[in-house]
């Protein structure tokens, strides 16, 4: 009996290990992809898309929602010390690619549904838009005006979004018409590369298939 608890105990400590071991592992990718942004075209300058939430979210898969917050809250704390924002673009990334894995993380765990690719897809997409949704709040509450305050006013903002829409005049109509689609668009670019390699990778990083 005691042997059996031992060898349990054993196990579970093994598994935890190797959850903490991918967690770090998927956070290192995670900072170097952020380091990896672009312009994108018909979007303003300070606006770039990279692919730092596609290990995040293979984390809140493979092993869970929480995991997927760890690596967007390192590779953020990483980019910190090469920040060229102040780190406030550091502080949006979180906030977003946190809400997409949790919520995406937290449904593909605790919905009931299967663990199949069609759920993870859809699981994903939901993470999506609420990266969007939430993308709008922060943006017009906490992002854009810490940014105005530090870096850039708000005329200078708005002129970067008139230079593809002249008649956008103001932040509101300018996040709705350009962050919020491209946010999304982000999102399900996650999702789409994570519907080809997720299940394959989730015995070696010690999910739960």
């Amino acid at each position: 009996m005691a042997d059996t608890t031992n060898s349990t105990l054993i196990a579970r400590h093994i598994v935890r290990v190797r959850r903490l071991t991918a967690t770090a592992i998927l956070a290192a990718v995670s900072s170097v992809l952020m380091f990896f942004s672009f312009n994108v075209p018909l979007m303003p300058s300070f606006i770039k898309l990279d692919f730092s939430e596609l290990p995040a979210l293979l984390a809140a898969y493979t092993i869970g929602p929480i995991s997927g917050v760890v690596v967007c809250l390192v590779k953020n704390l990483v980019n910190l010390f090469f920040t060229t924002t102040g780190g406030v673009g550091e502080l949006s990334n979180f906030m977003l690619g946190a809400t997409f894995t949790l919520v995406a993380g937290a449904l593909y765990h605790h919905s009931g549904g299967p663990h199949t690719r069609p759920y993870a897809v859809l699981w994903g997409v939901c993470g999506a838009v609420a990266m969007g949704g939430i993308s709008m709040l922060t943006n017009y509450f906490i992002t854009y005006p810490v940014y105005m305050k530090l870096f850039m006013p708000e005329e200078v903002i708005l002129g970067a979004y008139q230079t593809f829409l002249p008649w956008v005049d103001n932040l509101w109509a300018a996040l709705a018409i350009f962050n919020l689609p491209f946010t999304c668009i982000k999102g399900l670019l996650s999702v789409l590369i994570c519907f080809l390699i997720y299940k394959p990778l989730t015995p070696l990083l010690g999910g739960k298939r």
